[in-house]
């Protein structure tokens, strides 16, 4: 009550500034964007997938799109994933409601050391990306997980178990397969990799997939991906 009194005697000139201060508090979503490093990625390829997100986080087209929500500011954190083993928060969480926050995230992963391990993890990768979730330091209106890489789960527990998990919460699992026809230690994926992703990988309301036809192709389908999940048209937006 002494807050609504405080307003209505302060005049109208004071409810933007106390709406613009509630803004700074909540973001429309909570991205964390989950990147396979395992060793089927060889530096060129690893350096696309950084270029590709680099590129698509400070494209004007995903800033219009992050503006667009009810806050017009979203959190993203970036995490680097491969066997069980391995998972590391490469940026922490920020808030990019401006393109100066666009493109100081983008020169951050620039200048972000990189290492390249065995084995893949995905389920080790949604675990580690639903404790940065819980950890995230404004209130969203939606918890997503974006999951990319080129391989199956090799790793630790099943995806699908850990995928399941993180939809009971209420988070969203969405996915980019990367169509990558060379072996992993010797061997071809048992299934297609969008097969795999579609039936193991993403999950939760209005989760999606964007299938990558291979690593230099992989810049598009990440600002296609970042656009729907950004401004909350993951629903029937572009079908998996």
């Amino acid at each position: 009550m002494r807050r609504r009194s405080f307003l209505a005697a302060a005049g109208a000139a004071a409810v933007p500034a106390f709406r613009s201060a509630r803004a700074e508090e909540a973001v429309d979503v909570a991205l964390v964007l989950a990147v396979d490093v395992s060793r089927s990625i060889d530096e060129d390829e690893a350096r696309l997938q950084r270029e590709g997100y680099r590129l698509a986080v400070a494209d004007p087209v995903v800033l219009a799109a992050i503006r667009s929500g009810q806050v017009g500011a979203i959190g993203i954190a970036y995490v680097e994933w491969a066997g069980i083993e391995y998972q590391r928060t490469v940026i922490p969480w920020r808030r990019i409601a401006a393109q100066a926050d666009a493109d100081a995230w983008a020169a951050a992963l620039a200048e972000a050391p990189r290492a390249s391990l065995s084995w893949t993890s995905i389920s080790g990768g949604i675990r580690h990306s639903m404790g940065l979730l819980d950890e995230c330091p404004w209130e969203a209106t939606r918890r997503v997980i974006d999951v990319s890489g080129d391989g199956v789960n090799n790793s630790g527990p099943p995806a699908d178990l850990v995928r399941d998990a993180a939809v009971a919460e209420g988070i969203v699992i969405n996915g980019l397969p990367i169509i990558n026809d060379r072996p992993t230690f010797g061997r071809l994926p048992p299934v297609p990799l969008d097969d795999y992703y579609r039936e193991n990988v993403i999950g939760g309301d209005g989760a999606f997939m964007i299938v990558a036809e291979d690593f230099e192709s992989f810049g598009v389908a990440v600002k296609r991906k970042l656009i729907q999940e950004v401004a909350g048209l993951a629903r029937g937006a572009i079908p998996a």
